[in-house]
Formats: C-alpha cells, structure tokens, sequence
C-alpha cells in the first residue's frame, strides 16, 4: 500500500479570512505534511507494515521503540489530515446538539470547556497537540507531545488543534495564545467533532 497526501477539504487560500494564511498552509500542508507522507513510504516500503493501514502502522510502530522513526512519520500523517479536517472556514463558536449537550456535562459548561483547552495547548511545551477526546464515553482534553496521538493510547478523537511552531509561526509569529484564540473563534469545525462524536 503507498500511502497519499490527501486532499485538503478546502482551498489553500479558503481560511485566509479567518485567521490562517494561504501561505501558511502551502508551507503546512504542501512541504511538512507531505514530508511526513514521502518519509512514511519509504520507511516502511519492503517491511511488513507496507500493507497495513495507516491507523495500523500507527498502533504497531508505538509500542516498538526500534519503529520511533516509522510511528513519527505515520502519526504526523494521520495527526495533519485530522487537523485540516478539525479547521472550518467561518468555524469557531460553540457545538450544538448532542455534542453541546456532552460538554456541559463533562466540563461544566463549554467556557470551561475553552479554558481547559486553551490551557492545554498553550503550556504544551515544545511541538504537539491539544485534542477533545472521548474517553471511554467521558469527554477530555488532553495534549501529546511531537507525533503522538489518542490513537496510538486506544482513544477516540473528537477535534485537535496542531501547536507545532510551523503551524502558526508565519501568521503569528510566537504569539501561540493567539493563534489558539483564532482556531476556537473562527476555524474550529465543530459539525466535524460532531460527526466523530457520533461515531464514538
């Protein structure tokens, strides 16, 4: 199996209002994401891993640590896709429904929510994540460093926020808490945690 860059599910240029620069996700997407695909295909080409799938890799190559190379590289695959589908043009705002509902109860109201997030992904130190997980039917946030995802622990992703430096650094420069603000504000595609909500 070769794995792909997938498609962006919006313009380059569709988040420019919004906070996210088309020339950030040229670099983003274009040179880091596909880096990670490139590299991915060539680590595991003539190993058994070639012909599993990506959520497999990912599994598998985390708890081998002589695997360290292939699980950063597949995980860096699997995390961008999911955070180009986590952004929205004219997203940000708060969830409705189910999911709405699921966050008052787990966090005590979604301002809380917000806060616990936030937090999450401005004290992440160094390159990761911040996510809304479901934990075994619990709503959480958590944050994981470089490559690492809920996936490689058995979780299921709701919604993530990359806080990787090349994520925000031509559009903000060092200034992470902003470009946190911006994702929950204007990008954040809630109908897209909704929808992995409702698969949990």
């Amino acid at each position: 199996m070769t794995f792909t860059l997938p498609a962006l599910p919006y313009e380059l240029n569709a988040l420019e209002p919004f906070g996210i620069s088309g020339e950030t996700l040229e670099y983003h997407y274009g040179k880091h994401h596909k880096a990670y695909v490139d590299n991915l295909n060539k680590l595991v080409e003539g190993t058994e891993l070639a012909n599993k799938s990506l959520e497999e890799v990912i599994q598998i190559s985390f708890k081998d640590s002589s695997k360290a190379g292939i699980f950063n590289n597949s995980a860096q695959v699997w995390n961008h896709t999911f955070f180009w589908n986590s952004l929205k043009p004219g997203g940000g705002g708060e969830p409705t429904g189910e999911l709405a509902a699921k966050i008052d109860q787990d966090f005590g109201s979604f301002d809380k929510f917000k806060e616990e997030f936030s937090n999450a992904a401005a004290t992440q130190f160094g390159s990761g994540w911040s996510w809304l997980i479901d934990d075994g039917g619990t709503l959480k946030v958590i944050k994981t460093p470089n490559a690492e995802n809920p996936l490689a622990h058995g979780k299921k992703a709701l919604l993530t926020l990359d806080v990787w430096e090349h994520a925000y650094y031509i559009d903000y420069r060092n200034a992470r808490p902003a470009f946190i603000k911006n994702f929950l504000d204007k990008v954040a595609n809630w109908d897209f945690a909704a929808e992995n909500f409702a698969k949990a």
